[in-house]
This record gives C-alpha cells, sequence and structure tokens, in this order.
C-alpha cells in the first residue's frame, strides 16, 4: 500500500505544482501559454522556523527500557506515563493554588476518528494518531513537524471509525497498530516508514479484529493484543513483534485451545465455537520481575457456555479461559507464567480487561507488591504480583449481578435470579458501558489512593440464543438496553476517590454528565477528569471539588497527559465524539446535544507572567 511521508518545507512546493495543474488545464483549450510557477519564498523567517524545528527533532534521544520504566518527569513515554499504569505526574507547576488560571496555549484539528488516544511527547515532541494520520508538534508551539498518512482501503474511510488508544517509543521508533490491522514503526525524527507487517492473519483476519489497546514495549519486544474478537473463530492473541525489524517472535492465544491447559474450560465446544478473550487495553510490565500483565474480555457467546453439548446430559465447565483473565507472561518467550480469572463463563458483557496496576498494598500488616484490576461491575480484585494469589476483592458498591465473593479464592458467586434464560430481559447492574470501561484510573502511590472513573448505570439483559454461524457472521447473542438506576439522582458520572487497602470510599464527585476521559493525577495536587457534557475538570485530589473547567469542542473522549516544554507544563487532550461512552448513554442525558467527530488536540498552559 501507498505510505505518503510529508515533510516541513515540501507543503509549499506541492502546493504550488497543484497550482500549475490546475492552472494548465483550465487554459489549455485557449492555447495560451503555462502560468509562470512561482516557487516558494524560503527567505529568511523560513530558514529560521526550519532551522529550529529540524534543531528540536535532532535533540531526540533514544528511548531505552529504564527511561520507559522511570520517564524524565516532563515526558509521557507510555500510556499511563510508566510500566505500572499510575496514569499520574511528578510536575507541580500547575497545582492547586494556580490551576484556575488555565488557559488555551495551542490546539490543533486532527483527522477523524473514534479517538481515545494518547499524545506521548519525549524531548519537547509530541506525537499524536489519529484516524489514518500521525503527526509530529513541538509540543510547546503546536507547529507541525512531520506527519504520516497510511493510504487505506475505501472500506475504511480514512480510519474514520477506528480506536487506537495509545503508541509506544523505543529506540528512535514509533510503534502503532493501523485501522488495517497491520503493526508499523516510524522514525519518530522524520515519520519515515521503517517497517510494516500483518497482525492478523488466517481465520482471525477473517473475523475482522482490530488492535485498539496499543502497544507495550519490553526491551526488544512490541507486544500487543488483538480486539474485537466476538467473531473471531477460535478467539485473538497477543503477539510480540521484534522491534528492529517487525518480525514475529511469539503468539499466545488468549482463548485456551482443545488438548492445551484450560482448553477443557468451554462446554465441549469445538475450538471454532470458541469466540472472544479481546485485548483492548495496553498491558503493563513489573521489570524486577520481568513479568507483563495483559487483561482479556469475555466471550460475547452466550449459546456456547449455556447449550446441552450432542451427546452429553448437561453443560460441563464452562469458565471460558482465558476470558476474564489476567495473563502473566514471560516478554521473552511468551510463556504463560500464572493466570487468575476474575470472572468465570462470563455472558453479560461485563469485561475484565482493564489496565493492570501494579501496587504495593498492605496484606496483613506488610507491604506486598499486587497487581490489582476491575472490570466493568467495578469489583477490584487485588494478586500477588509474583505468583497470580487471590488476596482479596474491593466492591465499589454499584452492581447487583454477584451476589457473593469467595474470601479464599475470589470466585464470583451469581445472583441465581440472573441466571440467564432465553428470550427473558432482567434488569442487572451495571451497563455493559460501565460501571468503569476503559476510561483508566489513577493512582497514588504515596498515598496508596484509587482515583476511579465511574459511570452509574443498569441495563434491560436479554439472551437471543444464536448459533456459531450466526455468531461468526453478526457479533454477539447478547441484547442491552439502557436502563437507569432506581436509585439515581441525576449525576450519572463521578469520580471515587478510593483506599483500596480498606474498601472505604473518601469522596465522591459527581457530574451529571457520564464519564468520557481517563483520569490524570499530578503531584501538585490536582486530577483532570473530562466527561460527555464536552466539560474538562481540574479537582483537587484531597476532596474533589472542582478547581478549574473549560468547555471543550467535543467530548473529551481520550487520555489526557501533562508534560514540559521549554521549562513550562502543559495539560493536553483530544476530543473527538462517536466512541461507545458517547453513543452508548444518550438516552441517560438527552438535553446534551454533543457532535460527532471534532476531533481536536487540545493543549493548556498557566498564562506566562510579566518580568
Amino acid at each position: 500500500m501507498l505510505k505518503v511521508q510529508d515533510r516541513l518545507g515540501r507543503r509549499a512546493y506541492i502546493f504550488a505544482a497543484s497550482l500549475m495543474a490546475s492552472c494548465v488545464a483550465a487554459v489549455a483549450s485557449a492555447q495560451q501559454p503555462p502560468p509562470l510557477v512561482i516557487p516558494p519564498n524560503k527567505d529568511a523567517a523560513y530558514n529560521v522556523a526550519t532551522q529550529a524545528r529540524e534543531k528540536l527533532l535532532q535533540g531526540l534521544t533514544p528511548v531505552d527500557d529504564a527511561m520507559r520504566q522511570n520517564p524524565a518527569p516532563g515526558d509521557w513515554l507510555n500510556w499511563r506515563r510508566t510500566n505500572d499504569a499510575y496514569g499520574r505526574s511528578p510536575l507541580k507547576q500547575i497545582d492547586r493554588s494556580n490551576v484556575s488560571k488555565l488557559q488555551l496555549a495551542w490546539s490543533w484539528q486532527l483527522s477523524q476518528s473514534s479517538n481515545e488516544t494518547t499524545p506521548l511527547v519525549h524531548n519537547g515532541v509530541m506525537f499524536v494518531v489519529s484516524g489514518n494520520r500521525v503527526q509530529a508538534f513541538d509540543a510547546s508551539s503546536g507547529d507541525v513537524l512531520w506527519q504520516y498518512v497510511r493510504t487505506l482501503p475505501a472500506t475504511l474511510n480514512n480510519g474514520s471509525g477506528s480506536i487506537n488508544r495509545s503508541m509506544g517509543i523505543s529506540g528512535n521508533k514509533l510503534f502503532l497498530a493501523t485501522p488495517d490491522r497491520h503493526m508499523i514503526a516510524l522514525n519518530n525524527k522524520t515519520g519515515e516508514l521503517l517497517w510494516d507487517v500483518p497482525a492478523a492473519e488466517g481465520k482471525a483476519a477473517e473475523g475482522n479484529p482490530n488492535m485498539t489497546g496499543g502497544p507495550l514495549i519490553v526491551k526488544d519486544k512490541v507486544i500487543i493484543g488483538l480486539s474485537n474478537c466476538n467473531r473471531v473463530r477460535g478467539g485473538c492473541y497477543i503477539t510480540a513483534f521484534n522491534a528492529e525489524t517487525g518480525k514475529v517472535d511469539w503468539r499466545f492465544n488468549t482463548i485456551a485451545r482443545t488438548g492445551e491447559p484450560g482448553g477443557d474450560t468451554w462446554n465441549g465446544a469445538p475450538d471454532d465455537e470458541r469466540f472472544g478473550g479481546s485485548v483492548w487495553t495496553a498491558a503493563t510490565y513489573d521489570p524486577e520481575l520481568n513479568m507483563v500483565y495483559v487483561g482479556t474480555a469475555q466471550t460475547y457467546n452466550l449459546s456456547t457456555l449455556l447449550a446441552v453439548r450432542p451427546g452429553a446430559t448437561g453443560v460441563s465447565n464452562n469458565d471460558a479461559l482465558y476470558t476474564n483473565t489476567t495473563l502473566a507472561l514471560d516478554p521473552e518467550t511468551g510463556k504463560l507464567i500464572w493466570h487468575y480469572q476474575h470472572f468465570n463463563g462470563e455472558v453479560w458483557d461485563l469485561d475484565w480487561v482493564f489496565e493492570r496496576t501494579l501496587m504495593t498494598l498492605k496484606v496483613d500488616g506488610k507491604d506486598r507488591k499486587v497487581v490489582a484490576t476491575a472490570g466493568k461491575l467495578g469489583i477490584f480484585d487485588v494478586l500477588d504480583r509474583k505468583t497470580g494469589e487471590y488476596l482479596f476483592s474491593r466492591d465499589l458498591g454499584y452492581q447487583t449481578l454477584v451476589k457473593e465473593i469467595d474470601k479464599k479464592t475470589g470466585r464470583k458467586i451469581i445472583d441465581p435470579k440472573f441466571t440467564p434464560v432465553v428470550n427473558r430481559t432482567d434488569i442487572i447492574c451495571p451497563h455493559p458501558g460501565g460501571g468503569r470501561n476503559w476510561t483508566a484510573s489513577t493512582y497514588n502511590p504515596a498515598t496508596r489512593i484509587l482515583y476511579i472513573p465511574v459511570i452509574d448505570s443498569c441495563m434491560y439483559y436479554t439472551w437471543l440464543k444464536r448459533t456459531p454461524e450466526e455468531i461468526a457472521a453478526g457479533g454477539s447473542d447478547i441484547r442491552w438496553q439502557n436502563y437507569v438506576p432506581d436509585n439515581s439522582d441525576g449525576n450519572f458520572g463521578y469520580v471515587q476517590a478510593f483506599d483500596i487497602t480498606t474498601g472505604k470510599t473518601l469522596w465522591k464527585a459527581k457530574h451529571r454528565a457520564v464519564e468520557s476521559a481517563a483520569l490524570l493525577s499530578t503531584d501538585g495536587g490536582v486530577i483532570f477528569q473530562g466527561s460527555r457534557d464536552r466539560r474538562f475538570r481540574a479537582l483537587d485530589e484531597k476532596n474533589g471539588a472542582t478547581l478549574w473547567e473549560t468547555r471543550l469542542p467535543a467530548q473529551p473522549s481520550a487520555y489526557p497527559v501533562t508534560y514540559t516544554a521549554n521549562g513550562k507544563q502543559y495539560v493536553a487532550v483530544t476530543t473527538g465524539g462517536g466512541g461507545p461512552l458517547d453513543n452508548g448513554f444518550i438516552s441517560y442525558t438527552p438535553e446534551l446535544v454533543t457532535p460527532t467527530g471534532g476531533n481536536t488536540l487540545m493543549v493548556f498552559a498557566l498564562p506566562d507572567t510579566k518580568r
């Protein structure tokens, strides 16, 4: 496929050439001489600008594992800044006392897509992907340094329907998944394409998965999972690409196959009748243990797990490994070190796929290194990071499906009244949009407080029994509709400050509109939050009070970041509607009219002080 790199200085020439062609066509019939072509004006101002931009790009230092694990304070090198998924910055130039003075520093209209992206920043250069376009910016001024444009099949409409939550940096390469299911590497100084490898092949490709979660970089491996696996026969997989060459080093199937460990947990179904196991959140990494932690989603297919198989007397083991599971993998080989299934045989579209946060918590009075994660239900499971041993769970308190949690194993015991029955409709909380969703939490390791974006929601849930062939052709056999919680006060979105050690909620900051953005916290004591009403806010970490807010051109359905450039701290967030947290909750707040599209990069900073 054609790939195009536009470099600074070519744009004026290309415009002039295009203008010349148009003029030639217009006067051809009159047989007049072609017009004079005016070359671009490369005067002193042009030379100063291009030299400054080239100097900035050449100043990009190679990124290694140590830098990704402990980034420079002003950089944002990873989906959640660091490999532990804290989503927290040590910057504090912007703090509780002055955040009310934030103002727009610069902005840029992006290519249209379903958004949910994370800008990355290194040495004062920002990288942003939207649709079929990757762009590098001077992070202080917003000047474009280079762009990469990918030509896509017409059916993909320039990637306008695609979601790309993050990219990765290693050495001087930028890694990302494209809307046509390729992994690519770009030179981060020029935008030049270095390698391009298909990521979905065979039956996986036939099911039209994608790669929304983004890559994790560990040493020479670029690790990413396939998502949208609800129509992929046999499920999806996690792939490690060689960072230097793009070669596939290993793959791990997220659906256990017949004859493999866990392969007997699919109710006796053949491999072609097993679906799901999507990976639509980036992984985390512990360098001391050399373990990668990946979360998987559910199956989307009740019929496989709940049907009585031919020749059987009833339903056999239907835990459906490795759905809704934390997988601890060896990054060098892809070997499974341990796994823990958070929600066995889950058939309500309540995935447990989100960030695996690596914490140190008090357990039985002693500090213990753990991995903690919650699914859409809002139940956090805490596991030993080395062994996968179940330690305890904490329920945020808004789900109605799980009646009890086994204290020794963490196994979720469902209220029997919600056992699915074909064509029966139940009211269950939360809605498949959450609860909680891809909008990641943020964690303060000093106070050991977790801040969680929550949506107060419920659903009408119905199982429409379908054949495996129908599933492969058209997706899930689950149907659900919005239901407003009976005890709702009309505020459907809130940020919850939660002590995961004790299970105590410290405060809730409630808002009318549902949450639409991940949370970002800083050592300045500020939490940045966004919601479907196009509000972008700064909250006080101590009590959730709103310290500043602004109205954006579209909802901030993305991951905000903060960084420094030329010694100044900035806060950036992208906007753009059309994602599930936008379209899925229109009926909750019908008075809110939000644009479809509106993809814009918005960057805020404190005003310059007079000297």
